[in-house]
């Protein structure tokens, strides 16, 4: 792990505007909420841990570049990958209101930047809190709502029905039947709770049978009436 910390005007706050948490403030309202808030910045290597299971946190994260990683990782080496955390989305902002001891790691699924910000101090009354509030609330529901989507992929018993039911949510989130997803293969693997060599055997059988096409974590749902072909 690596870091480079930030403060006061050398953080950049135009582009926090389009954040759900900052949407709609002026500069002048974000660089307030920052400073009561103490946020700071950090960089990491890709594959670093962020914050770790067994550890209390009273700060979340916003990740400014890369990508990060929500997993559980247990003493025998078993990984599950929870979810994804892009550009722009927050990490940690339960346990970090709550004060309660993390179960889960977050980790860098790339090089990346994150923003941390002392959101426990909105409970304590430092921060004049009327409109991050609500806006916490919309974070942490759509973050549950993440989560139940993942149960919803992962609640099939076969492998081919877990495959579907995680390519179809995103053809429905994005629109598309055409999509990258965020995932390397094993990641996908632990994402499901798969094991890869099978999930792997099973994606083939799909696209032989004319079900999807794909290269590496490209990936496109073929319809009925669509010609089966072979990868693209």
């Amino acid at each position: 792990m690596w870091f480079e910390p930030h403060f006061g005007e050398k953080m950049k706050k135009s582009d926090l505007k389009n954040t759900i948490l900052f949407k709609g403030m002026a500069e002048e309202e974000i660089e307030e909420c920052l400073r009561e808030m103490n946020a700071f910045e950090k960089t990491y290597r890709k594959g670093s841990v962020i914050l770790s299971a067994g550890k209390i946190t009273s700060a979340m994260g916003l990740v400014r570049e890369g990508s990060v990683t929500i997993e559980s990782n247990d003493l025998w080496g078993n990984r599950t990958i929870l979810s994804h955390i892009s550009k722009g989305e927050f990490f940690a902002e339960t346990y970090a209101l709550l004060g309660e001891v993390m179960l889960v790691d977050a980790v860098a699924n790339e090089d990346c930047r994150v923003l941390f910000l002392h959101v426990d101090r909105i409970l304590s009354g430092r921060v004049s809190a009327s409109k991050l509030t609500a806006r916490l609330l919309r974070i942490s529901a759509a973050k549950n709502l993440t989560l139940s989507s993942r149960s919803f992929h992962t609640a099939p018993k076969s492998a081919r029905a877990r495959i579907l039911a995680y390519l179809n949510s995103v053809s429905l989130q994005r629109h598309a039947k055409e999509f990258d997803i965020p995932f390397d293969r094993q990641q996908m693997a632990d994402y499901l709770n798969l094991e890869r060599t099978n999930m792997s055997k099973e994606l083939s059988k799909m696209q032989k049978e004319g079900l999807i096409r794909f290269r590496k974590n490209h990936f496109k749902l073929i319809e009925n009436d669509e010609c089966a072909g072979g990868s693209i």
